[in-house]
């Protein structure tokens, strides 16, 4: 898949840098909110391995508060340019704001990364006329109440509903097939059984080749499950980043990049055997 001026082979798992330039990341919230903090962690994430790096200027933990559209812009753009001139990797930027996709875009972000699938005021419109990847990311509810009861018949039909139509409403908006990667949303209005039933059946959520990106790493399915801190689960990271790429995961968006790289040099020798 092509983003921006690079190609980048989806054809085996590739791993991405979360790069969160935010005071209240459930995570890193503070640690890389400036340019040298954050350009410095770009930097070592991509000698360790990483294809992309994903910029997000508004957290999306549970609960969290939307930011303004001014405040977001501050955040994230100024770093984007620095990455784009410092740091050889694709550009991603975590945002469903239309004006930030379309300055991050300008400013050489390769990848659109939407929470909120492109269903906030212009977003849609705005990919359309930028013409760059977008990933697609399901979610129940909205941050501040996705984690109060999430119910579903069954997540896996859901999903994979949800995505069928909200590719049909892109390519009716203009964006080609060919530009749109898909995340199940782990953690997102998803209990823990939810969860790791889309773990286990990955394959079964999309459709038509197109990518699935996913993001687990640090989140509260390792911590409820494992009863580990924050600080405490890279073991489970490495599992369930392992698992994902056993499973059809093209893109695995971690924290923990140089012990993911070794996970996937591990699973496509085990794939480059099977051939």
């Amino acid at each position: 898949m092509k983003f921006k001026d690079k190609i980048i082979d989806l054809s085996r798992p590739q791993v991405m840098g979360i790069l969160n330039v935010t005071p209240d990341s459930f995570s890193d919230g503070g640690q890389y909110n400036s340019l040298d903090a954050g350009i410095r962690h770009a930097q070592r994430m991509v000698a360790d391995g990483a294809t992309f790096i994903d910029v997000g200027g508004e957290s999306t933990r549970p609960g969290a508060v939307p930011v303004s559209e001014e405040e977001e812009l501050e955040r994230v753009i100024p770093i984007v340019e620095l990455l784009v001139k410092e740091v050889d990797c694709v550009v991603s930027v975590d945002t469903s704001k239309a004006a930030v996709m379309k300055e991050a875009a300008d400013a050489g972000a390769g990848l659109i990364n939407d929470v909120y699938a492109l269903t906030k005021f212009n977003s849609m419109e705005t990919v359309a006329k930028l013409d760059i990847p977008v990933c697609l990311m399901h979610m129940q509810g909205t941050p501040e109440t996705m984690q109060i009861q999430p119910e579903y018949d069954d997540v896996i039909n859901e999903v994979r509903h949800f995505f069928r139509q909200r590719v049909e409403d892109c390519i009716e908006a203009g964006i080609r097939k060919n530009r749109i990667l898909l995340d199940p949303g782990f953690g997102f209005g998803k209990t823990l059984h939810h969860n790791y039933r889309m773990l286990k059946r990955l394959n079964d959520i999309s459709f038509d080749a197109l990518p699935l990106l996913v993001g687990m790493s640090n989140k509260s399915m390792l911590g409820t499950l494992l009863d580990r801190k924050v600080k405490d689960r890279l073991a489970g990271n490495i599992s369930v980043a392992t698992i994902a790429a056993l499973n059809g995961a093209n893109i695995l968006r971690v924290h923990d990049v140089k012990q993911t790289c070794d996970a996937v040099k591990i699973v496509n020798y085990l794939s480059d055997i099977e051939k």
